[in-house]
């Protein structure tokens, strides 16, 4: 017991250690493999002896039993909200009142101001007891179970200090993308933007949930200061550091007003570059005596403001509405508009979403409306602009036949969207292939939507079996397909043919089943005729398999027309059995890849960053995003910046693409 105690106490305190250095200080130093083997160790310690788990272990971070209620949380320092500045003339006017409060001119603090959700979490002699939304600023929501899931939140500090610190917990942008991606896999409505992607993960009942989405956090504030020696705003973030928070690099001190404008005027372009949103700056007094002479308000802090950015939204004309019907035979209407510019970007169509949108905004064809870009990324109409009607617009309403088929709509009980329920309609067959030949599924180069299109369209392709019947002489005939183009195309789909069974699974299209459950399921399966013998119970049996996909994959693979689909693929010599990562690995043997650390970094001509992943992978290797005296080799493509220039000065092994390309083909 002694030894296990031990044991415990050392794993957890050094897998905390890396887990700091990988998400605070973004420098790992030690390979993912290493940190995922020794978790487990961990992991197996804790399950044979419970009663030695510490507070802080990182296993804590996988999420524990759903809660049924939230509770309340009464704050023991208030958390305000924040005045607003507009514009530059507002910023000097919030430095005047400050002056004519002080008596003298002060320095600022200038913050990025993070779109997500703003959070307290109190530590009691260096651990984390506590994690709380900000409610109505009094009383918030005692959220710790979730908070707990942040890898960058640290469970215990770095000293045993008792106090509270205030943060914003927010969904990078490629978690968002990633979570979005699911959601539309299975056929759910996607988040608008990563502020409520990230509301909503904290606010989940069941941990795993919150988990599962990646969220990061960023502290800006001491509630309750457990050093009577800080003297500054700037000093305080400085603490948090050192005890282990993490804190945004990109605040800034500014010794006048002047200053501070000119640093919220230069994030307004560079904030696109960021991999996490921003809707703001805000703006502090600097010294904390001054802030205590300043005070506050009955709302808000009289020595801070938030410069909040000009709203990324337009007014257009709504001209005719779109109507597409995608690959599950969802109806989708689109807003076809007057060109505008949003967010640098000249926009001509905008989301509707569905009948029940267009139904709450009463949107007619020849309305004003206001659109924006969701996240900065999708554009969609947020209201119609009655009052500027002429009344010359014209109502819409979602037709009851199918737009490409004439097929009856349906709408399923449980869903808003509409739905084409005929498996021969001719829009979700040509989606069905588009999809069929996209880079996650069999990634068939030269296959773009234009001339699956084409091919639709001169009857060459019924199903996605006729794609690997098509001849040369017939695709001759085709638009802009000349005889190189062509014998291209022909060998893209050749070597289609030999990809591993997970790209298939996500070809053929089966409802709910994404390009995570397809590799899932490749991976348990092996082969396509051991999966179409698969019992419900045997899916849900597997980690990641709900019984939603379950009963998806079952009720597939009972169809007769899938079955012989499936034979006609194997019969054309397409592969069914998986030959992925994770069966090269145990195949490769010693390689110039093996138990190598590699880091990528430039742009690469041969292929994308993800594939080189993949390759490196299949030979034993393994990819971080990060330089450190742990990586073997970094490949440096076009354009390779810090991460090559880090390497030179560690004395890491650099690959050039053409030495990367060599290596594979050894």
């Amino acid at each position: 017991m002694a030894e296990a105690s031990k044991r415990i106490e050392e794993l957890t305190n050094k897998l905390n250690r890396y887990a700091y250095e990988y998400y605070v200080l973004d420098q790992p130093t030690v390979p993912d493999e290493t940190y995922d083997t020794l978790l487990r160790e961990l992991i197996e310690l804790e399950e044979a002896h419970p009663e030695l788990k510490q507070e802080d272990s990182p296993t804590q971070r996988i999420g524990g039993e759903p809660l049924e209620q939230f509770r309340k949380v009464r704050h023991e320092v208030p958390m305000m909200s924040l005045g607003n500045a507009f514009n530059a003339e507002e910023l000097r006017d919030f430095d005047r009142r400050v002056q004519d409060g002080l008596g003298h001119k002060p320095s600022y603090i200038c913050e990025l101001k993070i779109d997500g959700l703003a959070v307290t979490l109190k530590y009691e002699e260096g651990r984390f007891v506590l994690g709380a939304t900000r409610g109505d600023g009094t009383t918030g929501e005692d959220i710790t179970h979730n908070l707990r899931t942040i890898n960058s939140i640290p469970l215990r500090l770095k000293e045993p200090v008792t106090m509270e610190v205030r943060g914003e917990a927010f969904m990078p942008k490629r978690s968002f993308e990633r979570l979005n991606d699911k959601k539309k896999e299975q056929e759910e409505q996607p988040f608008a933007n990563p502020r409520n992607a990230a509301a909503g993960s904290l606010r989940q009942l069941d941990p795993k949930i919150a988990a599962d989405r990646h969220l990061d956090i960023f502290i800006y504030s001491i509630g309750q200061y457990p050093d009577e020696s800080l003297t500054s705003h700037s000093g305080s973030l400085r603490y948090a550091e050192e005890m282990g928070l993490r804190t945004n690099p990109e605040t800034k001190a500014a010794a006048d007003i002047e200053e501070v404008i000119e640093y919220c005027e230069s994030w307004l372009e560079k904030r696109h570059e960021l991999q996490y949103e921003i809707d703001g700056i805000v703006v502090k007094v600097d010294s904390l005596e001054d802030q205590e002479q300043l005070g506050f308000t009955a709302k808000s802090p009289r020595w801070a403001t938030a410069y909040k950015f000009p709203a990324e939204e337009v007014v257009t004309t709504l001209r005719s509405i779109e109507l597409s019907v995608g690959r599950t035979g969802v109806v989708t209407p689109t807003a076809i508009l007057d060109p505008v510019s949003v967010a640098g970007t000249t926009v001509q169509r905008a989301s509707l979403h569905n009948e029940d949108l267009i139904r709450e905004q009463d949107v007619k064809i020849g309305d004003q409306v206001i659109i924006k870009k969701a996240g900065d990324i999708i554009p969609k109409v947020v209201r119609v602009l009655e009052e500027e009607r002429t009344g010359d617009e014209q109502a819409f309403s979602m037709p009851e036949r199918c737009p490409e088929c004439d097929s009856e709509l349906v709408r399923i009980e449980g869903e808003v969207a509409l739905r084409c329920v005929n498996p021969k309609c001719p829009a979700q067959i040509r989606e069905g292939l588009i999809h069929f030949v996209s880079r996650n599924a069999m990634n068939i180069d030269g296959l773009g939507e234009k001339v699956i299109t084409q091919l639709f369209e001169y009857n060459l392709v019924e199903d996605v079996a006729d794609l690997y019947r098509l001849e040369r002489e017939e695709l001759l005939k085709l638009e802009r397909m000349g005889e190189k183009s062509v014998d291209n195309l022909l060998k893209a789909i050749e070597t289609s043919k030999e990809n591993s069974l997970e790209k298939l699974l996500f070809g053929l299209g089966i409802r709910f089943v994404g390009s995570k459950a397809a590799e899932t399921l490749a991976v348990e399966f092996e082969s396509m005729h051991q999966l179409q013998k698969a019992e419900k119970e045997a899916l849900t049996a597997i980690h990641d398999i709900g019984e939603k996909v379950a009963d998806a994959v079952v009720t597939y693979f009972e169809q007769e027309e899938v079955q012989h689909l499936l034979e006609e693929l194997e019969a054309l010599g397409v592969n069914m059995e998986y030959t992925g990562p994770k069966r090269q690995q145990a195949e490769a043997g010693d390689t110039p890849f093996s138990a190598k650390t590699f880091v990528l970094t430039g742009s690469m001509e041969a292929m994308t960053r993800g594939d080189a992943k993949k390759e490196i992978e299949s030979r034993g290797g393994q990819v971080t995003s990060s330089v450190s005296k742990n990586t073997d080799v970094v490949v440096a493509g076009e354009k390779a910046g810090s991460k090559r220039t880090k390497a030179e000065s560690l004395g890491v092994e650099i690959w050039e693409e053409e030495a990367f390309l060599e290596k594979l083909r050894q």
